[in-house]
């Protein structure tokens, strides 16, 4: 079982290395939901063996990234305007209580965890955020782990992180609409102020409206393209 970590974490396996690659291709959509996942052609595409690839496979399987079709192999897992909507519901479900956790436990270390990492996405959201789209997704992520990173519980911790990523996948869809459409900084800067007052309540419901209103600009991309 994996905890919340800085997407820069390293592999310890090979493995390891291509799940985190795959599992980023189906989120940053280079693997275009519903595609074959043909052994073969991710052998050259990533440069290792058929092992470590059906591994990493199963892996994303299990994660609810891929589906297993039996003796037809592999394939992407399809996206619709359902499945964002449970993906949302967990996702509030799970991250307003590892921030309660949070909030609870969290020492001095956690404070300037969340100091830090607002800080470096606030400098971003300075900037003209579709000239800087990668960085500022790095430091959206870490501003968001730092806040719950002093949740004591490692198993919410492991599935608020798939819930995460499959919440990403969809915004990935829509980031530029997302983007355009709000004030994301100051959202953010709601959110800190809260955690910094150890104010949960304040807290997990400008999370919460954070988290809602991107659902809801990705569902109307995801109707109007007719994406699923």
């Amino acid at each position: 079982m994996t905890s919340l970590q800085p997407v820069d974490s390293v592999p310890k396996t090979l493995t390891d290395y291509v799940y985190g690659q795959l599992r980023a291709d189906i989120i940053d959509g280079k693997l275009a939901p519903e595609s074959k996942l043909k052994i073969e052609h991710l052998r050259a595409e990533y440069n290792v063996g058929a092992t470590p690839l059906r591994e990493a496979l199963s892996r994303l399987s299990s994660d609810g990234f891929v589906i297993t079709e039996g003796q037809r192999g592999f394939r992407v897992s399809p996206i619709s305007p359902e499945d964002l909507d449970d993906v949302t519901e967990l996702r509030v479900t799970m991250e307003l209580k590892a921030l309660r956790n949070s909030i609870q436990h969290g020492k001095d270390d956690w404070e300037s965890r969340v100091v830090a990492t607002y800080y470096q996405l606030s400098k971003i959201e300075e900037l003209d955020l579709f000239a800087h789209l990668e960085t500022w997704e790095q430091r959206n992520h870490d501003f968001h782990w730092a806040l719950i990173s002093a949740c004591t519980s490692k198993w919410l911790l492991h599935f608020y992180n798939i819930l995460y990523d499959q919440h990403k996948r969809y915004r990935n869809i829509s980031l530029v609409a997302n983007l355009g459409m709000r004030d994301v900084h100051l959202e953010h800067q709601r959110i800190y102020e809260a955690a910094l007052a150890r104010d949960a309540n304040t807290l997990c419901k400008e999370t919460e409206t954070h988290i809602r209103q991107t659902a809801e600009i990705t569902q109307q991309f995801l109707k109007e393209k007719a994406l699923y």
